[in-house]
């Protein structure tokens, strides 16, 4: 079978609230990165593990919700950063747990060595693996293990 007829897996990466100020927030927590850096270096890694990208950020608890949902049939796994609504929301743990696609858990900073609200992810229960603390470099880590899992 030729590659060409192999039909590249999807991965939906979703980030969210605040992640827009990445560059600029913080830079000693979050790094000098921005949010366009990060989605480039996912869009190479992405094009050198022969999958195909869907990159998207929302402050918006809701609108990150429906794009999960949407995903069962646009996506074969969800890469998701959820920011701030790792430690709130249960609607995006829910929407995870019930589109049952691979979901591999991201965040810039390490979770654990800040407050201790940051300590709980809803997220983590649902995603088959968690990378906190790597910077960008956890996108490009998530993305390789999301790769292995889906073939």
């Amino acid at each position: 079978m030729h590659k060409a007829m192999i039909m590249a897996k999807r991965v939906l990466v979703l980030n969210g609230p605040n992640l827009n100020l990445l560059g600029t927030r913080e830079p000693g927590t979050y790094g000098s990165e921005t949010l366009k850096d990060i989605e480039n270096l996912c869009k190479k890694t992405a094009d050198d593990l022969g999958l195909a990208l869907d990159f998207r950020q929302s402050n918006y608890e809701g609108e990150l919700v429906t794009w999960i949902q949407d995903a069962r049939n646009t996506a074969d796994a969800i890469l998701i950063n959820p920011a701030a609504y790792s430690h709130t929301s249960v609607a995006i743990h829910d929407a995870l747990r019930a589109v049952a696609l691979p979901v591999a858990e991201v965040h810039l900073s390490n979770i654990h060595q800040r407050e201790a609200f940051r300590h709980h992810s809803y997220v983590s229960s649902v995603a088959f693996g968690v990378i906190c603390g790597f910077g960008a470099l956890g996108y490009k880590l998530a993305l390789e293990a999301l790769a292995q899992k889906l073939n």
